[in-house]
């Protein structure tokens, strides 16, 4: 009888032992392809990356070794901090200005008013649209004699006396901060769609209590709704951020591949284009990349030790 049971149950145990491994065997299968792909696409790249940078890389592969030349050449180049700045400057302004945005209109399409739905739609739509030719419309309604500046003129702002006369994308003054409003608008969409998933995650039974405490709306958004929201912050922010330094399309498409006018338009993406696709030095590009990505993580870290470990432990 104890036999039998000894034996039952070690056919139980190498029953379940073989059933862990096909699991384990089927899980790594699913994930292999894709594993595989994050390891060439990403790694790969990475370290490719780190590898062409120390040479003077062309069309047909390397031409000489220069060592550490292609970073010291970048942090000598006027053109390259100007870039440098641009990003930084642009990054400062415009995740503010989109987080900002997009929770104003999370809190008012989760209000319980009508027509919330469509408000929704409407909210993101420009975060749908194609960004070359929003950016399009954008310079042509900037124009001097663009939509903008007749209301300006109808609200009897002299034209004649602003920036440029009224040239808003061609004034170096202007150029970048115009930008700035632009992707502002157009991003706040996708940071509302976060917020927005957060607020309806949050327990409605807190509100109900403050309430019954005798809260009024703005003591419950500020002691309660923004604290919950902590998370939602560290993504918006981090996210917004590293898209911010990524900058690209919005500034050729405004200011061509020279960042014009006078570099005003110039950032690190685009610097990056200019030094591979138009000087067609591939290992400078590649140094400028790695510079652009320590740059970022550096960022993302500081910003996950400043609020953001606090943010995922809840605490307030």
């Amino acid at each position: 009888m104890a036999t039998d049971l000894a034996e039952a149950s070690a056919v139980r145990v190498r029953s379940r032992h073989a059933r862990n491994i096909k699991e384990y065997v089927t899980g790594w299968s699913f994930i292999a392809a894709p594993m595989s792909l994050f390891a060439v696409l990403s790694l790969g790249i990475l370290l490719y990356a780190i590898y062409i940078s120390r040479y003077d890389w062309g069309l047909l592969g390397a031409r000489q070794y220069l060592g550490w030349s292609n970073f010291t050449h970048s942090i000598r180049d006027p053109v390259f901090l100007r870039a440098i700045r641009n990003s930084l400057v642009y990054a400062a302004l415009v995740v503010p200005l989109q987080s900002a945005l997009g929770l104003v209109l999370a809190l008012l399409v989760n209000s319980k008013i009508k027509g919330s739905n469509f408000f929704r739609a409407t909210f993101y739509f420009p975060s749908m649209a194609s960004s070359a030719a929003i950016t399009t419309l954008f310079i042509l309604l900037m124009t001097p004699a663009g939509l903008f500046n007749k209301i300006l003129h109808f609200f009897g702002v002299n034209i004649s006396n602003l920036f440029n006369q009224g040239q808003w994308l061609s004034d170096s003054r202007t150029a970048l901060y115009s930008v700035i409003v632009l992707n502002a608008w157009t991003t706040s969409g996708t940071m509302m769609l976060f917020y927005l998933a957060n607020l309806q995650g949050i327990d409605g039974s807190y509100e109900e209590v403050a309430k019954t405490d005798g809260a009024n709306r703005w003591q419950i958004l500020r002691y309660i709704t923004m604290p919950l929201l902590k998370p939602a912050h560290f993504f918006v922010v981090t996210t917004g951020m590293i898209g911010a330094l990524q900058l690209y399309d919005q500034a050729i498409l405004a200011g061509g591949a020279d960042g014009s006018p006078n570099y005003s338009l110039m950032t690190m993406v685009l610097y990056i284009y200019n030094a591979c696709f138009r000087q067609f030095k591939f290992g400078y590009g590649a140094a400028i990349g790695l510079e652009l990505f320590v740059i970022i993580f550096s960022l993302t870290l500081a910003q996950r030790f400043l609020f953001g470990s606090r943010a995922w432990k809840g605490d307030n």
